[in-house]
């Protein structure tokens, strides 16, 4: 009981830290785009739900794969760990989304940084897009030179007419040099918090369906912090693996995939229960080759 105490704190910990992080990161975010776009925009409350929506499951993934670890380290039972941390991963997944739909109605906003004041001559970028703005004032839609590669200068006195395409202001030429490794991940963990909003949309029941299916097949990874003699290695290769459930997930979402698996698999089941089905069972699978596994080896899984 000490243990699974013990754990409880670890888990809880681990996942609230992990939210309030990533949602700051979040807020950052919503003022570095604010900042970036001319006109300057007002992000709403629904801006800010979203961004706290994304958190979840980057924090139910990290603190998951940190909670397998803890409990390979301080040799917990394989079933008894496996078990508490589903039920805990659950209680806090479920817990998080109904806080942050009730805070749907709650109306406040992110004040945008200060707008850069439009002056003649101020050039704006975005990649190899270049404009010039050449009246001063606010008129955002006053005379303009428009560069664009491949292409002579476009002069457009007033953007907007029958005869001019109007091209949108680009953002300001903030760089961003984050590895191509980090936004993969971002973005695969945005499609995945888009799946938990629909879900959660369509009711407790898809929703839960959905994500207890994704905390099995998680959980069910606990062999992996033994693979080795060194907690720190056995964690890195958790990490890669759990790279891959992410990656799979946003795979089996896709609509081309969601497509053909219905048709292979037959109108008994619709296409929101492809991916809960295909996580659960290869949870399943996971956990008989860890049983067979530690059996073949003379280990029963109660006596880690």
């Amino acid at each position: 009981m000490k243990n699974l105490a013990r754990l409880a704190l670890f888990f809880s910990i681990s996942f609230v830290l992990l939210f309030l992080f990533l949602a700051i990161l979040k807020f950052l975010g919503l003022w570095i785009d604010a900042a970036r776009l001319i006109p300057v925009t007002q992000e709403q409350s629904g801006a800010l739900i979203a961004a706290l929506t994304r958190t979840i499951p980057a924090a139910l993934y990290i603190s998951i794969l940190l909670s397998l670890s803890y409990t390979a380290r301080r040799h917990i039972p394989y079933l008894l760990s496996m078990v508490a941390i589903m039920v805990l991963a659950a209680v806090f997944v479920l817990g998080a989304a109904l806080g942050i739909r009730r805070l749907g109605g709650v109306d406040f906003a992110v004040e945008a940084a200060p707008a850069v004041r439009e002056q003649a001559g101020l050039i704006l970028s975005r990649q190899d897009i270049s404009m010039v703005l050449l009246k001063e004032g606010g008129d955002l839609w006053g005379p303009r030179v428009v560069a664009i590669p491949g292409q002579s200068m476009l002069y457009q006195e007033s953007p907007r007419g029958p005869n001019n395409s109007s091209l949108t202001l680009p953002a300001l030429p903030f760089r961003d040099e984050t590895p191509w490794f980090i936004q993969s991940i971002s973005i695969d963990f945005n499609l995945s918090s888009r799946q938990f909003e629909a879900r959660l949309r369509n009711g407790l029941i898809p929703f839960f369906m959905y994500v207890g299916a994704l905390i099995f097949l998680l959980s069910s990874f606990r062999f992996l912090m033994e693979a080795s003699r060194w907690p720190l290695s056995n964690l890195f290769l958790g990490a890669l693996v759990f790279r891959g459930v992410l990656s799979l997930e946003t795979f089996l979402n896709g609509q081309e995939i969601l497509g053909l698996l219905s048709s292979f698999l037959g109108r008994g089941l619709s296409q929101s229960q492809i991916t809960p089905l295909f996580f659960a069972a290869a949870g399943c699978l996971i956990l008989l080759y860890t049983l067979l596994a530690r059996l073949a080896k003379g280990r029963p899984p109660e006596n880690d």
